[in-house]
């Protein structure tokens, strides 16, 4: 389910906030609520509008980002871009190695394909150790780092149009 939140207290015109989408996979509950407290905390703090959706894990960050992007264009709106969240901790198997790639792979094509801005802050780890350290309340927050990324790359594909 969509969840909707906007900075309260801008005088921009409608064209000029950024909208931005974040798409969180829930497969490891703890550390996918440090990642989204820190993209949250980027975002609300550059004023810009953003709905979030939450799937079970990372390899379905970027099917959801193609159905949501082509939902909000179907009723004319738009995102300028994407924060993906996630967490793939190594385990036993080859598995690991499948969703990390195939889950980057889809957002690169994404991003490419469809001319998207994305954050990728699907953390890739040995341990879980490794992931907390990570999801924090601090700069190393990689939640936050990717939407940093995602904003830059967002305010770069509008400088470029030329809005």
């Amino acid at each position: 389910m969509a969840k909707k939140r906007a900075k309260a207290g801008r005088d921009n015109a409608k064209r000029d906030v950024l909208r931005m989408l974040i798409v969180e996979a829930r497969f490891y509950d703890d550390i996918s609520d440090g990642l989204l407290r820190g993209a949250r905390g980027v975002l609300d703090e550059a004023g810009v509008e953003y709905d979030s959706v939450s799937v079970p894990g990372s390899l379905e960050i970027p099917p959801a980002i193609a159905f949501a992007v082509e939902a909000a264009r179907s009723r004319r709106r738009h995102y300028d871009g994407v924060v993906a969240l996630g967490c793939v901790i190594r385990g036993e198997t080859h598995h690991f190695e499948i969703v990390s790639n195939e889950s980057a792979r889809g957002l690169m094509a994404l991003a490419v394909g469809k001319k998207l801005a994305i954050g990728n802050g699907i953390l890739t780890v040995e341990n879980e150790a490794q992931a907390r350290a990570r999801t924090g309340a601090n700069k190393s927050n990689k939640g936050a780092d990717a939407a940093r990324a995602a904003l830059a790359m967002a305010r770069l594909q509008r400088d470029l149009k030329g809005r």
